[in-house]
């Protein structure tokens, strides 16, 4: 069973409707049994960082999660949220990459938007997807370079497109989004 962790962060609907094209079935939940005992847990993520660190604190869920066991992909807010803090409302995150999640100059245009190519990939989430794909991103802030960084994108500055640390592994870009590459990188973390 995959679980997708409900919080009123955005996004999850798409997430789910990315796993049931993978014919995967998967539960929106925030029962702390539920996410415990699946084989596999997705914590997507998309708006504020301090409200939405709020909404986590008050489930008890920012506790909850850096205790999971299982593979666990964070995406976009989700990833940021797992990092030591954010800029974004100077927020405190849950602190399973001990990395800083800092603001983009503000000289280019921000939100990131858009589709852009993710590059020196090293994580099994990245099997068999061709080398330097184009992924889907969404954001105003990023996480920086760090040694969990398993992916690098470059918009204003080089940044980390995705992180992992022992069975946390995490994206920038939202995989539901984006395409063949976002759909195989998916179906490697199921597969897990």
């Amino acid at each position: 069973m995959v679980t997708i962790i409900k919080y009123n962060g955005g996004n999850v609907q798409s997430v789910q409707n990315a796993l049931s094209r993978l014919n995967v079935e998967s539960i929106i939940t925030d029962d702390f049994d539920l996410i415990k005992n699946a084989e596999k847990v997705i914590f997507p993520g998309v708006g504020e960082a301090s409200s939405t660190m709020k909404l986590l604190k008050e489930k008890g869920l920012d506790q909850f999660i850096p205790t999971l066991e299982q593979p666990v992909l964070g995406i976009c807010l989700g990833m940021q949220l797992m990092c030591k803090n954010n800029e974004e409302g100077d927020t405190v995150g849950m602190g399973i990459f001990d990395i800083n999640v800092k603001k983009f100059p503000s000289r280019e245009i921000v939100p990131h938007m858009g589709w852009n190519t993710v590059a020196e990939t090293q994580s099994p989430i990245f099997l068999d997807i061709e080398k330097e794909s184009d992924v889907y991103f969404v954001h105003s802030y990023y996480c920086e370079l760090s040694k969990y960084t398993t992916s690098i994108c470059d918009y204003i500055l080089p940044f980390s497109a995705s992180l992992q640390k022992d069975n946390f592994f995490a994206t920038q870009f939202h995989p539901e989004k984006s395409g063949k590459a976002g759909e195989q990188l998916l179906r490697n973390f199921l597969n897990l």
